[in-house]
């Protein structure tokens, strides 16, 4: 798998989640904190964010309630 792979079936799931309402490349950079060109060369694999794959990685390696719990303490941490 690549990893823009990774990138459209999040950004996938993600439109699912909202009833199939499409959300743009911009408004996922927005929410991301990153431009929209960088988004986009994600998406099409222009660019490989080497993290991407190994936090991936990772996550394959925990059981699925793991994977909730840690998703959950990343999303409440403070930037």
């Amino acid at each position: 798998m690549q990893i823009q792979d990774l990138f459209n079936i999040l950004h996938n799931s993600l439109e699912s989640k909202n009833n199939g309402k499409k959300i743009s490349l911009q408004e996922m950079a927005n929410q991301l904190g990153i431009s929209m060109r960088t988004y986009q060369d994600w998406k099409l694999g222009r660019a490989k964010p080497q993290a991407a794959s190994a936090v991936m990685k990772m996550l394959g390696q925990l059981d699925d309630d793991e994977i909730i719990r840690a998703v959950r303490k990343i999303n409440n941490l403070k930037d």
